[in-house]
């Protein structure tokens, strides 16, 4: 019998045109925060802490947004790999108009109730934190819908397989950022203001670039007729069967870290201020520098999306699981390389950031134990169930999210942090995060050898 030869959806080449701009595109999506921390450190630790704390909430609110995305992602990935262009064309329509009424309700809950907002998360922190971190909620809350905007458009570029547009545009974007930052806060000392200024600014530059691309007919997806309502219930029930329960994740994920950082800035009669303090700003400065290394496998999830959105889309599963394990094992060996630079170079990176020398020792010393379980766990904790998603298994990498997060990284927290003085808390607090990942990766590695994720349908 002749046998024959399955096409591939996707070749080496493709992939690596897709993968590469992603991991440059996140690269510089963190770095728009990293760089209001990192400038504002000038203006004293109360308002690197004011940032930093707000950057909490902003990141709960974009992974939102991200959420929404993933599902319209994957719904316009699985027409396309269907070759339903006209389909796909629509869904992508009804991906921007989520996202706008999203992103609209979100900034005006935000700006009605930011101060309630800090408190209920926070709790007691200090005057100046508290003032600084009411001026930047106030201006990065009003970037909402435009950060919307953007992750509705780079999410449909990226179900092209054009991952080129929203890479430069992200560049173009810490462009704006660290410009606008160098003039107000080296230049009129505007401090937690000028980043949030620039923060404002560059996110709307975003939102203008990819609204005006997305809706070319030179691309294979673009959205037509923008202003005229089209609504088609049934495409956004099925972005809503992805973007809901991915939504939900990422939500109570972010609380969940909101709620162990609130353990963080609480204090007691036993701990003074200052080493209070202290603790807020390591822990800031360790989530900066350890969200760098993450980023070959954020790539590499964004990657599965399309790739494996497409291959369910298509009918082949076979592809699917193929092309999983490849994104996975250069997930690794990337990560792999980043967490031993950083485990030896830290002692030196650290002093960049202006901190005190207690502070730094802090974060030297959670960051280390971060390289050694980042390595081991995070790609299949993050990277992995981003395959799922694709296939329409939301539900589950839900279910399993919040269970990990409520008994480890919450529980955990209180019961490894609560206990000891400042500086051991912030060190279980980030033990416990290592059990959330070791959880979540035997489920997600478990769920996709068994298989019963391809058995879902979203189109």
């Amino acid at each position: 019998m002749e046998k024959t030869r399955v096409q591939t959806i996707f070749t080496r080449e493709q992939l690596v045109r897709l993968m590469v701009p992603l991991v440059i595109e996140q690269f510089l999506l963190m770095t728009v925060g990293m760089a209001d921390t990192m400038m504002v450190t000038t203006a004293g630790e109360a308002v690197v802490s004011g940032v930093s704390l707000v950057d909490n909430i902003n990141i709960l609110i974009i992974n939102i947004f991200s959420a929404l995305s993933t599902g319209g992602a994957v719904v316009v990935s699985q027409y396309l790999g269907r070759q339903d262009v006209e389909k796909a064309r629509l869904a992508a329509k009804q991906l921007l108009y989520v996202a706008l009424l999203v992103g609209a309700a979100l900034m005006a809950a935000a700006l009605l109730f930011r101060e309630h907002i800090l408190r209920l998360v926070f709790g007691s922190i200090s005057p100046e934190i508290m003032e600084s971190a009411l001026i930047y909620f106030l201006l990065t809350a009003a970037a909402y819908p435009f950060i919307a905007i953007y992750n509705a458009g780079a999410a449909l570029f990226r179900a092209m397989g054009n991952s080129k547009v929203s890479m430069f545009n992200s560049l173009i974007v810490n462009i704006v950022n660290i410009a606008v930052n160098a003039v107000l806060i080296y230049g009129f000392g505007m401090g937690a203001a000028g980043a949030g200024i620039g923060t404002l600014v560059s996110r709307i530059t975003a939102a203008l670039i990819i609204g005006v691309l997305v809706t070319r007919p030179t691309h294979l997806i673009y959205i037509e007729d923008l202003f005229h309502p089209e609504f088609r219930w049934s495409m956004v029930r099925s972005i809503l069967s992805i973007g809901i329960p991915n939504g939900i994740e990422n939500g109570m994920f972010q609380i969940g870290k909101l709620l162990v950082l609130n353990l963080i800035t609480s204090f007691d009669a036993g701990v003074d201020l200052a080493v209070m303090g202290s603790a807020v700003a390591a822990n800031a400065i360790a989530n900066s520098i350890a969200g760098v290394i993450n980023v070959p496998g954020q790539g590499a999830g964004l990657t599965m999306v399309t790739v494996v959105g497409q291959c369910m889309g298509a009918g082949d599963d076979k592809q699917a699981v193929g092309y999983t394990k490849k994104l996975l094992a250069v997930t690794y060996v990337s990560m792999g390389v980043l967490n031993l630079l950083l485990f030896l170079g830290v002692p030196w990176l650290v002093p960049c950031f202006n901190l005190t020398e207690s502070t730094a020792a802090l974060a030297v010393q959670v960051l280390r134990w971060n390289c050694v379980f980042n390595f081991i766990f995070w790609p299949t904790s993050f990277a992995l169930p981003n395959a799922l998603r694709a296939a329409g298994d939301a539900k589950f990498t839900m279910v399993v999210s919040m269970i990990s997060m409520w008994v480890c990284r919450i529980g955990m927290s209180y019961l490894l942090g609560a206990p000891w003085g400042m500086n051991l808390r912030l060190l279980g607090v980030w033990q416990a995060m290592f059990a959330d990942w070791i959880v979540r990766s035997i489920a997600f590695v478990t769920r996709f050898i068994r298989g019963k994720w391809k058995n879902h349908h979203v189109i």
